[in-house]
């Protein structure tokens, strides 16, 4: 079982910011793209940012322009800073692990914004 420390989720405005973190071992993080991917009510599973293997960033479509990825290596953590956010983004926010291949996944955060 992968230890993952999501935190960050909330309520926010539509057009507000939020700002997601995750906090890995050390071990996965120095060798798996991180990231994070999101639930939306009665949708499937879908990427919303990662690293990808050469540390290139990729993103939704439906995010680019307002979601932001960052790390901290020495405190092993990945962040989804979210801003301009739109009831769509409502959410189940997942860290990920690995990319393409997802190697584990946390438990959740949830994002919801509404007015």
């Amino acid at each position: 079982q992968v230890h993952l420390v999501e935190s960050g989720g909330g309520l926010v405005q539509p057009g507000g910011s939020l700002r997601l973190s995750c906090a890995a071992p050390g071990h996965l993080f120095a060798i798996y793209a991180m990231g994070w991917y999101r639930r939306r009510p009665g949708k499937y599973t879908e990427l919303v940012a990662t690293y990808t293997k050469d540390g290139s960033t990729t993103y939704a479509d439906s995010v680019k322009d307002r979601f932001t990825l960052a790390r901290d290596d020495a405190k092993t953590t990945v962040y989804l800073q979210m801003s301009d956010m739109k009831p769509e983004d409502t959410a189940v926010y997942y860290c990920n692990v690995g990319y393409p291949t997802t190697v584990a996944r946390g438990r959740g955060t949830q994002v919801t914004v509404s007015s």
